[in-house]
């Protein structure tokens, strides 16, 4: 017995039937979709071939940057002061003295300055030099004078200088007479006998005024 086909169920057999061809063609357009490859048209360039045109760029001149601006110079602020004010004060003086003529008035007393004491200082060098009287040559006579060679030394044939310290004093007169340096054979002796009695000499001064001066002088034995 053959079941009846109902308008209604032929209805549903078409609209499944739609749906799964639908459903197949969205499938292959999908799948088409992420399969297509596109490749561009483009030619292959030979880089050998390529023109060099670097040669034909302008080269860019440097840029000149203006100096900067000096700096301000800051004038100085004048202040100006108040004028100073003056301070006035009074001082009080009693001038009401009374002066009669039992009135004693006190003397002034200035005590006078303290003389300079003359140091007994011995210089080596001053401004004016101790000299004998009638100058060094006249001193060099008086030595070959009274100069006697000693007999000691004349046998041994000794000659020579012998060199005499000695301080010129204040007055003139001289002390402190020794050989310093001397030949020997009795030379030494006799040229300190000399400068002992020799007459005073002009004194040296250091200032203006007469101080003591040390001087060393040479005595020389010579046989003739």
């Amino acid at each position: 017995m053959e079941s009846k086909k109902t308008p209604k169920a032929d209805l549903n057999n078409r609209t499944g039937l739609h749906l799964s061809i639908g459903l197949v063609i969205s499938l292959a357009v999908v799948t088409l979709a992420f399969e297509w490859k596109s490749y561009d048209d483009q030619s292959l360039v030979d880089l050998g071939v390529v023109e060099d045109d670097f040669e034909d760029v302008m080269e860019i001149p440097p840029t000149e940057q203006p100096p900067p601006p000096p700096p301000k110079i800051q004038q100085p602020e004048i202040i100006e002061v108040p004028d100073e004010e003056e301070i006035e004060e009074e001082i009080e003086i009693d001038l009401d003295v009374e002066i009669t003529e039992d009135t004693q008035i006190e003397e002034m007393v200035f005590e006078e300055a303290p003389e300079e004491e003359v140091s007994d200082e011995i210089f080596m060098v001053v401004e004016d030099q101790p000299e004998p009287q009638g100058g060094m040559q006249a001193f060099y006579e008086y030595v070959g004078k009274n100069l006697k060679y000693p007999s000691q030394a004349r046998r041994m044939g000794i000659e020579g200088k012998v060199f005499v310290q000695f301080v010129v004093n204040t007055d003139g007169s001289i002390t402190q007479v020794q050989a310093i340096k001397g030949i020997g054979a009795g030379c030494d002796a006799e040229a300190v006998r000399v400068l002992e009695n020799a007459p005073k000499w002009k004194p040296g001064k250091q200032r203006g005024r007469p101080v003591r001066v040390r001087m060393v002088l040479p005595i020389t034995f010579k046989l003739g």
